[in-house]
């Protein structure tokens, strides 16, 4: 067993430690559990706890919070589990860079910023390149920040108009079967693009923009037989084109105009023996230049801590039947 060392860290105020401790110590009971560190707050001192190596790097965290709390930041707990991660990956150096720009304000008014390096690697892969592609599990905002992006672009005045479009998978329902028109019936498909439209410009700020042809939302289907000149366009959930409605859609791209396609292979809904264009994708455009790929793990996922964690133990449980698989074979 590692030798245990006591380290204090000293506030400067009593605002950089309301502000660290958290509500009801939530802040710092996040830290005790991702760090493996006994934490406790006397005065203005802050007694860390725990082995010399883990003392180190939950310090560095500490110093990297009050430091946000120092530019006016209140934290929350995926600031917390960002500078966990970040430590944990040797990025941490990076942590306070992300808090300096704002790459756009929500509809509440409230700045939007990315949450932990692979999502800064993300978009500074869309500012320099004309294709990016986000590959990784739910949760690591590819989707949401894919849309930021767009929502800047257009208010920029870099493109005229937003296209969205994604696959309509027949997720174990017929489409013929569905009531409604054709918009109803793939409008559950687009959800979470509507939700994200919908945080950031608001529901009838997008509404308006969707009745004047800035955004328009539609079908993989509808790019066939277009070009799209002036114009920033998302594929979502892309591990579920085939390698031909891949092909068709980034050879939609126009002049003036910027694509990301985004998709998780590990939730692919095609059927058994049809394969993913984006496991394909990554295949034959790895060295072509002016697209870049990034690739997101479960470490990247800005949801609740627990959200990574079934994604780690579902990956483990399938290389397992995999290796088990290949035995009895």
């Amino acid at each position: 067993m590692a030798a245990q060392v006591e380290r204090i860290y000293r506030f400067e105020n009593a605002e950089q430690e309301i502000g660290m401790v958290g509500p009801q110590d939530s802040n710092l009971k996040l830290i005790e559990e991702g760090m493996g560190v006994d934490l406790s707050v006397f005065g203005d001192q802050l007694t860390i706890k725990g082995s010399a190596e883990v003392v180190d790097a939950t310090e560095a965290i500490v110093v990297e919070l009050t430091n946000l709390i120092k530019k006016g930041v209140k934290l929350n707990a995926t600031d917390i589990v960002s500078a966990m991660k970040m430590v944990e990956r040797g990025t941490l150096e990076y942590f306070g860079d992300m808090y300096t720009e704002t790459l756009i304000r929500d509809a509440k008014g409230h700045p939007v910023r990315v949450k932990n390096y692979g999502q800064r690697r993300y978009v500074q892969a869309i500012r320099h390149n004309d294709i990016t592609f986000g590959i990784g599990p739910a949760g690591t905002g590819k989707t949401y920040l894919a849309v930021v992006m767009a929502v800047a672009a257009l208010k920029r005045g870099d493109v005229e108009k937003i296209i969205i479009t994604r696959p309509a998978v027949e997720a174990g329902e017929s489409l013929g079967f569905l009531p409604g028109d054709l918009k109803e019936k793939v409008d559950p498909y687009l959800r979470p693009i509507y939700d994200a439209l919908h945080a950031i410009v608001g529901a009838e700020h997008t509404e308006r923009l969707m009745d004047r042809g800035t955004i328009e939302i539609a079908p993989l289907a509808y790019m066939r037989g277009r070009t799209l000149d002036g114009a920033f366009i998302i594929l979502d959930e892309a591990q579920n084109t085939t390698p031909q409605q891949m092909k068709m859609f980034l050879t939609r791209l126009g002049f003036g105009s910027h694509m990301i396609v985004n998709g998780d292979v590990s939730q692919i809904d095609l059927p058994s023996k049809v394969k993913s264009g984006l496991i394909q994708v990554r295949q034959i455009l790895a060295n072509v230049s002016h697209i870049e790929f990034i690739e997101f793990a479960a470490d990247d996922v800005v949801r609740h801590p627990v959200v990574g964690a079934i994604i780690n133990a579902y990956d483990a449980y399938n290389v397992a039947k995999t290796e088990q698989a290949e035995k009895k074979d």
